[in-house]
C-alpha cells in the first residue's frame, strides 16, 4: 500500500515539471523573414512564432529537425534540411536562425574570374549557406504537425546600382563623397566590401580609379572620398579639376536584373560642377588697353600704320586659369572691323602682357572692345568687359 501511494506521488510530481506537447491541431506558426526581397548573396533572418513548440518553459528549445516536423530553406535547384532554429529565451516560443545566399559563379567586377563561392551547407541555426540564382525565390516550409506544413516565400533578385554625389556643386578645397548603392555587391554579408569607381573631370578625362568601401558588414552602401587639385597631376583619391569643371563618378553594373542578360552590363555614371569661392567675373583683372608701337612704346593711332594693341590680365586665383583674350574694333557705324584672340593659361596669380596687331583703314571714332572668357565654347566672362574709345581722322 505504501509502495502504491509513493508511486502516485512521484507520477503527480512529475506531472507537475512536464510541458505539454505541441498543440498540432492549433497550428498557429508564422514564419517571418527581415525582407520580402533579397539579392543574390543576403543574409536571410528567419522567426517563427510556435508557441506550441515551447516544450521546456525553463530551457531553450528548438525546432526543425524532429522527425515528421522538419524546417525546409530551399530554392529552385537547391535546400537545407532538415535545418534547426532555437528559440530566443526560455519560454519566450519564438525561433530563429539565419543562412547565407551565396549567389552563383559569376564575375561582378569584369575582370575575368568569379567573384562568389556558391554553396548549399548547414543545418542550423546560423550555420547555413544556400545557392541560388538571378530570378526566382526562397521558401521556408515548417511540418507544424503531421499533415500541416506551413509555408513562407521571399523573392530573390538583382538590382540596378546608383551613384549619388552629396552635393551638386563642389567649392575648391572641399571634398566629395560619392555613395553606391548596390544590394548585389554586398558579397559576403559578414565582412565589409569594395568596389571600384571611375571619377574624372573636364581637365582630367582618364580620371582616377578609387575604392568605395561597404559602410557596414551587410548595408550594400558604398562610400568613397575624393579631393580636389588645381596644382598637381591627379594620383591616388586625388583628381586634377579647375573651377568650371564637370565632375563625373561613374560605376559599372554586372549584375543587372531582368529583362537584361546575366552577361550585360551597365555603366551607371553622375556628374556634379567644381567652383570656386571667387566668381568667375572677378578670377582675372584686366588693366584698360593702350596702343603702342612694335617696341611697346605708346602712340596714336594713324591710318594705314600697324599699331599694337596692348592690355594685361592677372590671375586673381591660386591655381591655374585657362583663358581666351577677345580684343574687338567697332568703328563708329558699330561695325566690328577687326576681331582677334589668344588662347592660353595663366598660372597662380600670373600677370601676362597681351598685344595683337591692327591697322587703321579709314578715318573713323573706333572702340576697342576686350573680354576675357574661359573659353570660346562656353563664354563664361572671367573679368568685366573693357573699352577704350579713340578718334581717328589722320
Amino acid at each position: 500500500m505504501i509502495e502504491i501511494v509513493l508511486s502516485v506521488l512521484s507520477f503527480l510530481v512529475l506531472s507537475a515539471y512536464a510541458e505539454e506537447p505541441p498543440d498540432y491541431f492549433n497550428p498557429y506558426a508564422p514564419i517571418f523573414t527581415d525582407k520580402e526581397v533579397y539579392s543574390w548573396t543576403d543574409k536571410v533572418h528567419i522567426t517563427i512564432v510556435a508557441p506550441s513548440w515551447n516544450a521546456n518553459k525553463y530551457g531553450i528549445d528548438s525546432i526543425g529537425t524532429q522527425d515528421g516536423h522538419f524546417i525546409k530553406i530551399s530554392t529552385a535547384g537547391h535546400s537545407l534540411e532538415p535545418y534547426k532554429l532555437t528559440e530566443t529565451e526560455p519560454n519566450s516560443g519564438v525561433f530563429v536562425g539565419e543562412i547565407i545566399l551565396t549567389g552563383f559563379l559569376h564575375d561582378v567586377d569584369d575582370d575575368g574570374n568569379p567573384d562568389t563561392n556558391p554553396r548549399t551547407v548547414g543545418s542550423g541555426p546560423t550555420n547555413g549557406f544556400l545557392e541560388v540564382e538571378r530570378d526566382g525565390g526562397l521558401t521556408i516550409s515548417f511540418e507544424f504537425a503531421d499533415g500541416v506544413v506551413l509555408i513562407h516565400s521571399a523573392t530573390i533578385s538583382w538590382n540596378i546600382g546608383q551613384i549619388i554625389f552629396d552635393k551638386p556643386i563642389f567649392l575648391v578645397g572641399e571634398t566629395a563623397k560619392i555613395r553606391v548603392i548596390d544590394p548585389d555587391m554586398n558579397l559576403n554579408p559578414e565582412t565589409v566590401d569594395r568596389i571600384e569607381v571611375e571619377v574624372s573631370s573636364d581637365s582630367d578625362v582618364a580620371g582616377i580609379l578609387v575604392d568605395a568601401i561597404e559602410t557596414e558588414d551587410d548595408s550594400g552602401l558604398f562610400e568613397a572620398m575624393v579631393s580636389f587639385t588645381q596644382n598637381s597631376v591627379s594620383s591616388g583619391n586625388r583628381l586634377f579639376a579647375i573651377p568650371g569643371d564637370s565632375i563625373y563618378a561613374k560605376y559599372e553594373d554586372n549584375t543587372l536584373p531582368s529583362p537584361y542578360s546575366i552577361q550585360d552590363d551597365l555603366d551607371i555614371q553622375i556628374e556634379s560642377k567644381l567652383e570656386s569661392e571667387v566668381p568667375p567675373i572677378q578670377r582675372i583683372s584686366v588693366e584698360d588697353v593702350f596702343l603702342a608701337d612694335s617696341f611697346g612704346i605708346p602712340i596714336e593711332p594713324t591710318i594705314n600704320e600697324q599699331i599694337q594693341i596692348v592690355g594685361m590680365i592677372t590671375n586673381n586665383q591660386n591655381y591655374d586659369q585657362i583663358f581666351v583674350y577677345i580684343i574687338q574694333v567697332r568703328d563708329q557705324d558699330g561695325t566690328v572691323v577687326y576681331l582677334s584672340w589668344i588662347q592660353g593659361e595663366l598660372t597662380s596669380n600670373q600677370s601676362l602682357e597681351l598685344s595683337q596687331s591692327w591697322t587703321p583703314t579709314g578715318a573713323s571714332n573706333y572702340v576697342i572692345e576686350t573680354f576675357v572668357w574661359d573659353s570660346l565654347k562656353d563664354q563664361i566672362p572671367l573679368s568685366p568687359n573693357s573699352s577704350l574709345s579713340l578718334f581717328n581722322n589722320d
